[in-house]
């Protein structure tokens, strides 16, 4: 099956029987080329988004853009904001070596390609810089990505079962203990769903003193989801528009030893970005401030939220920050 029937789409397995290059992508199945899996959000998905606004509470989710400094990147460095003025009644204001992945961010899909057949939809490597529009997070800025998000409470999860996430070892977290965390919340994913998951890395790692970040950052240590072949099914199957997390790079770092995609995906040292960003076409949110919201949802019992993402619109970027709302 390569192409959407009656607007369903192929399970993960029936991806993997595709043809050629096409084997275990979304390539040409949504009608927007470039918008991937946000695609599986429709009208009535957003309309029905609108039941999960109970309180009325907004929280944004994004830290400040120099709340990681410094942060686990070995190239990121905070921005320098400089305000002046050009008579005593002005003021105006820019940034110095902004990274648009320095803080919550969205990654775009072309973030990354894939070593075995290259970036999503094929797109030639040629029309990947600068002021090209192919594959750029501008188009989630002129359409932004709305839609229910379910937040699945790892960290409670874990603390109330007395094993907190060791976060100090770059923990990996299986699908198992997604699937526990969603049945203990009594959550049901639907088809469009924007995923957060709440580890609590990004609050024990701000709360760290400068050296004890800078030795996590030279460790390449971060807890996330563990490399499976299973969770990248698993979140198509689902038909998830967007995987996003509170921790560096949603999955964890090192990957396994035993990722199954050692092999696909050399560059990346077996790393699911290939996979996720590069033939399914799922964007994925990393840092994003979810411990406010993951305690207010404990409170009220409801795990689920309308959510607002709007990208930055700068043509071709590779990422932005996410600029992420939730209204409960």
């Amino acid at each position: 099956m390569t192409n959407t029937v009656n607007g369903k789409y192929p399970t993960f397995a029936e991806l993997l029987q595709r043809d050629g290059n096409l084997a275990g992508t979304s390539w040409g199945l949504f009608p927007d080329e470039s918008r991937g899996t946000p695609s599986f959000i429709s009208p009535h998905a957003v309309l029905q988004a609108r039941d999960c606004v109970r309180t009325g509470t907004a929280f944004g989710l994004d830290y400040a853009a120099d709340a990681f400094d410094p942060g686990m990147s070995l190239k990121r460095s905070a921005p320098r904001h400089t305000i002046y003025s050009s008579h005593p009644a002005h003021r105006d204001d820019y940034l110095d070596g902004y990274y648009l992945q320095g803080s919550s961010q969205i990654d775009g899909l072309r973030h990354r390609k894939a070593d075995d057949v290259g970036f999503y939809n094929g797109t030639p490597d040629d029309l990947v810089r600068e002021g090209t529009p192919e594959l750029g997070v501008q188009g989630w800025a002129e359409a932004p990505i709305v839609g229910r998000g379910v937040l699945v409470d790892l960290d409670g999860y874990r603390s109330a079962h007395g094993a907190p996430i060791h976060h100090a070892a770059g923990e990996p977290l299986s699908l198992d203990l997604i699937h526990s965390a969603l049945e203990q919340q009594s959550v049901s994913l639907q088809p469009g769903d924007i995923l957060m998951l709440h580890t609590g890395w990004c609050e024990w790692f701000l709360a760290l003193s400068r050296h004890d970040k800078q030795e996590m950052r030279e460790s390449r240590r971060a807890t996330g989801i563990a490399q499976s072949q299973e969770f990248v099914a698993w979140a198509w199957d689902n038909q998830l528009a967007l995987v996003a997390a509170d921790n560096f790079a949603v999955e964890c770092l090192p990957a396994l030893p035993d990722s199954p995609f050692k092999h696909t995906a050399p560059n990346d040292h077996g790393m699911m970005h290939q996979q996720l960003l590069a033939k399914l076409g799922m964007p994925l949110g990393e840092l994003w401030k979810l411990g406010p919201l993951s305690r207010h949802m404990r409170t009220t019992g409801n795990w689920d939220a309308l959510i607002s993402i709007k990208p930055l619109n700068i043509v071709g970027a590779t990422g932005s920050p996410a600029n992420a709302t939730a209204l409960v």
